[in-house]
């Protein structure tokens, strides 16, 4: 017996549309603070200038280090999303661990099949924002989040 399409209750809650990355304006209202984030989190995680740049997209030295200096740019939309990403990975691991261990994760080897005993720091540099998006949403599961 087939059952008629039965649409969603109705609710109070409606989601906020997601950010429009295409439109400047957006990109230059989150750059800064995206920015400024992503240097608070590669400090904390220790990371080399060298592998912060390579999260980046492979940014080189010259642009690395003045954007480090001076944040206020606009950032183009693979940017925000690598940030984004790594936003929320380092939320996650502040959830899963305590601050010691979770700024200390993204460097030690895993022996998750994922990772095949390399470090996560090394899956995100060779696997880009694809492997930003896997691991993300690994972490997400294991909090419960997803």
């Amino acid at each position: 017996m087939a059952t008629a399409f039965q649409p969603y209750p109705a609710s109070r809650y409606a989601p906020p549309p997601p950010v429009d990355l295409s439109d400047k304006a957006e990109r230059a209202r989150l750059s800064h603070s995206a920015l400024r984030g992503f240097f608070a989190i590669a400090a904390a995680w220790k990371l080399r200038d060298e592998d912060a740049r390579a999260l980046l997209g492979g940014l080189s030295n010259g642009p690395f280090y003045e954007w480090r200096k001076q944040p206020d740019r606009v950032l183009d939309t693979d940017r925000l999303t690598r940030i984004s990403y790594l936003t929320g990975i380092f939320k996650a691991l502040n959830i899963l661990y305590g601050e010691a261990l979770a700024d200390r994760w993204m460097t030690l080897p895993n022996s998750n099949p994922m990772f095949g005993g390399r470090t996560p720091l090394d899956y995100l540099k060779t696997g880009g924002v694809p492997a930003m998006a896997t691991l993300r949403r690994l972490l997400d599961a294991r909090r419960g989040g997803v």
